[in-house]
């Protein structure tokens, strides 16, 4: 069974120390091409670790802070880490998953109900555009807050100020990413029922290492901010 212990705890494939620095999707090919089967096993993992539902937020911080490693190159022991993030993260990531859940829902209902007046009356394409916006920016904020949850445990406040920033920095590589997902499902649902296995192999990996890498520099934009730069409640000596 050695075999098989190995599979899930040996260190993942590094990559030349002389091998000239890529960056963009050349990158992100790169590091696919290279971790391709760690992502797979991380589906898994993901897949497993999610039945029980009440665990799906937990699990999303785990697969993020594995995907982070990847996206900067550390060595990671796949099962180890999975499961540290996800006990570590679990009560956080389930009251964050449950708030953000919340919000999305509120965004998507204001759009139905103002796409549904505008039919009528134009006057409600204001608040519709509003609404697309404001849906935008919290599946943004959604993405930075994930990744800055799996990289450093901070404050509830400094975590969401944080991510606030960073959407507001650098919005479009998070938009990328959620485009990406949007283009794997929509591949998914055209190509049925020859896709059908990829849900399980690696749809879901796949999608978060693509925000993890396309948020990954936002978050440590705002994470190396000066102390006095970054946004923190203030206390009185």
């Amino acid at each position: 069974m050695q075999w098989l212990r190995d599979m899930w705890t040996r260190e993942g494939p590094g990559i030349p120390k002389d091998a000239p620095k890529r960056t963009g999707l050349a990158l992100f090919a790169e590091i696919l091409a290279r971790e391709w089967w760690e992502m797979v096993k991380l589906n898994i993992l993901f897949i497993l670790a999610s039945l029980p539902v009440v665990t799906l937020p937990a699990a999303f911080i785990a697969m993020a802070g594995v995907s982070v490693a990847l996206v900067e190159d550390r060595n990671t022991y796949l099962l180890r880490d999975f499961m540290d993030a996800f006990l570590r993260h679990f009560w956080r990531a389930t009251a964050w998953g449950l708030a953000l859940a919340g919000a999305l829902a509120i965004c998507i209902q204001a759009i139905l109900t103002y796409a549904a007046g505008a039919r009528e009356n134009l006057m409600f394409a204001a608040p519709l555009a509003i609404a697309l916006v404001g849906t935008a920016f919290v599946a943004v904020l959604a993405c930075h807050l994930v990744v800055l949850m799996a990289m450093r445990d901070l404050p509830a406040l400094r975590l969401l100020r944080l991510a606030a920033l960073a959407s507001v920095a650098r919005p479009f590589p998070a938009l990328a990413a959620l485009g990406f997902n949007a283009g794997l499902w929509l591949a998914h649902i055209l190509f049925y029922p020859v896709s059908v296995f990829m849900p399980a192999t690696f749809i879901f990996s796949l999608g978060m290492f693509a925000v993890a890498f396309g948020v990954h520099r936002a978050a440590v934009l705002v994470l190396d901010l000066p102390e006095a730069m970054q946004p923190h409640r203030r206390f009185i000596k």
